[in-house]
């Protein structure tokens, strides 16, 4: 049985770009313009440019973004773009991705919060031998919830937020965490 969404209600869709990592104009750039608020993973990279190396924010994974809009709205505008697409379920037949607001805001605010994000496929994120469940106290990352990642002979202690089947991020965590009992 299939929850069916609303097409007049904004979620979090994931979507897929199909154009050259180096284009002018990615999908999320587009989809900005046209008022759609969008999310897409992004890092600080030394690009060369007419022979000087200059910094440039590109996106971590270059096909994936996430768009929060209706998906009456978001459907002309990927029928009229053939180089955008919805993420479909495993599974199910043209089903798109859908995030639940939660925790699309819970990774955007983990995001923003760190400058050193780490992000994961779901394949890394397999090899990773992941700990308890805790919760942050205190701090710009107060009551974010995620696994704890801890790497042996460091003092350092990572917090892994994951969007379900599609991509997780760590980061640093040195605030108080107190674990979850589940």
């Amino acid at each position: 049985m299939t929850d069916a969404i609303p097409n007049d209600e904004k979620q979090w869709y994931a979507l897929r770009d199909l154009k050259r990592p180096n284009a002018l104009m990615p999908a999320y750039k587009q989809l900005s313009q046209l008022g759609i608020e969008v999310f897409t993973p992004m890092k600080w990279r030394l690009v060369k440019k007419n022979g000087k190396y200059i910094r440039k924010e590109t996106a971590i994974i270059p096909n994936l973004l996430f768009a929060h809009e209706t998906r009456e709205r978001l459907n002309p505008i990927i029928l009229e773009t053939p180089t955008l697409q919805y993420r479909y379920k495993k599974g199910a037949y043209c089903e798109p991705i859908v995030v639940p607001n939660d925790d699309m805001d819970r990774f955007i605010n983990a995001v923003k919060a760190t400058d050193d994000p780490k992000f994961y496929s779901l394949e890394e994120l397999s090899q990773i031998k992941l700990g308890q469940t805790i919760r942050v106290i205190g701090g710009p990352m107060g009551g974010q919830e995620g696994k704890l990642k801890s790497i042996r002979g460091s003092k350092s202690k990572w917090l892994i937020i994951e969007l379900p089947n599609l991509i997780a991020v760590s980061i640093k965590i040195t605030d108080y965490i107190q674990l979850q009992v589940l």
